[in-house]
């Protein structure tokens, strides 16, 4: 895949391995931004800055491998995709593709791409 950003919209409790796991695929799948929105955003901005060091052997990472995170604890959710549509960008990379991951117990992908494209 190519380098893209990820919005990602917690609003469900996981076990941390898997948040784990989530987190290293995120950063070997190509994501080079995450913005963290919802429950345990900070604990997600961390595991995936965790990740990334992880998979740079914990030494300084190419810059075309850096991957930005931030958590938006505070700010209204389409307040940060307006963010991640108009403001977040990496010093490399075009990121010309934003997956917006959901973790909930329900689905709600046709409400969270209108709002997206909204933003």
């Amino acid at each position: 895949m190519h380098p893209f950003k990820v919005v990602l919209v917690i609003e469900a409790e996981l076990l941390q391995l898997w948040q784990w796991d989530v987190s290293r695929w995120l950063v070997s799948a190509g994501c080079r931004y995450l913005l963290a929105w919802g429950k345990d955003a900070g604990a997600w901005e961390e595991s995936v800055d965790e990740a990334s060091l992880e998979a740079a052997d914990y030494e300084d990472a190419p810059e075309d491998q850096l991957v930005i995170t931030t958590s938006h604890v505070d700010e209204d959710l389409d307040e940060v995709f307006w963010f991640a549509k108009n403001r977040a960008q990496h010093p490399l990379h075009d990121l010309r593709q934003t997956l917006i991951l959901h973790i909930a117990d329900a689905e709600q992908r046709d409400a969270l791409e209108e709002r997206y494209r909204q933003a």
